[in-house]
């Protein structure tokens, strides 16, 4: 049978189940987040050659199984919200050999047992662009992974940064006197960062309901990976290039996203 979802992840599906509309509309393939900060550095650690097979973990409207598909990589995309799983479906490249290369299925992120029914030693990759901080309990997934995965294979995933981007994180500006007059300056005051707690917020604003997020320092995002055997092997902390890109590219060397690769041993 099932595992019972974890406490807060119904809440977190039904937040997405109402938003995917929209965050599909808003994201399409890709934003500047996307495409500047987290996917450049998950594919160089990825390392994916054509034929591989890869677990895309909260595939969300499917777009980087389109981008690996088209790179001749097999994937399975894998979400909570059966609303995104229609989305992503719908987004189809238009080339029938493409498409039969990407596969999705909808399943609860905290639920071990239907991780381990996809297969065992099935993938060569896996990923997690910006979706642990969704998913209200992660040991689950890393306990699963060295079934799923073959020895030696990467996770890649990707966070909002647990030190700089999160509710217990307040952006404040501040003016101060230069030879060159006044200048202001733009920081992150940090407040509670080592309390795993359960924030709400919005991943694209104006979006209809806000999803609650699972903040986890970054021992407790890395701990149950490392209690699950798996090892940590790359590790990027990509930032805007200042005064670029809105807000976060005026704080200069403050990095919005942590991206961590983990093996399973071979």
């Amino acid at each position: 049978m099932p595992d019972e979802p974890a406490p807060g992840q119904a809440e977190s599906t039904h937040a997405w189940d109402t938003n995917a509309a929209f965050w599909d509309e808003g994201m399409g393939e890709g934003n500047s987040w996307h495409l500047q900060l987290i996917w450049p550095d998950t594919e160089r650690l990825l390392g994916l050659q054509p034929g591989a097979h890869l677990l895309d973990v909260g595939c969300g409207n499917g777009l980087t199984c389109r981008r690996v598909a088209l790179a001749g990589v097999n994937v399975t995309g894998i979400d909570v919200s059966g609303p995104m799983i229609e989305r992503a479906r719908a987004r189809t490249t238009g080339d029938a050999a493409v498409d039969a290369r990407i596969t999705y299925r909808q399943v609860d992120a905290t639920d071990e047992a239907a991780w381990r029914a996809l297969g065992e030693h099935q993938f060569d990759a896996a990923c997690a662009n910006m979706v642990l901080m969704d998913v209200a309990e992660i040991a689950p997934l890393y306990r699963a992974l060295p079934h799923l995965l073959r020895p030696g294979a990467p996770f890649v995933a990707s966070v909002q940064h647990p030190a700089f981007n999160g509710s217990h994180a307040i952006h404040v500006d501040e003016t101060e006197e230069s030879s060159a007059g006044q200048v202001t300056r733009k920081y992150v005051k940090v407040r509670g960062y080592l309390a795993d707690v359960i924030s709400y917020g919005q991943a694209i604003f104006g979006q209809p309901v806000p999803q609650p997020y699972f903040h986890r320092s970054i021992q407790s995002l890395l701990t149950p990976a490392f209690e699950a055997g798996l090892v940590l092997d790359g590790l990027v902390e990509p930032a805007f290039v200042p005064g670029k890109t809105g807000y976060w590219g005026d704080l200069d060397g403050v990095p919005p996203v942590l991206i961590v690769r983990m093996r399973v041993p071979a």
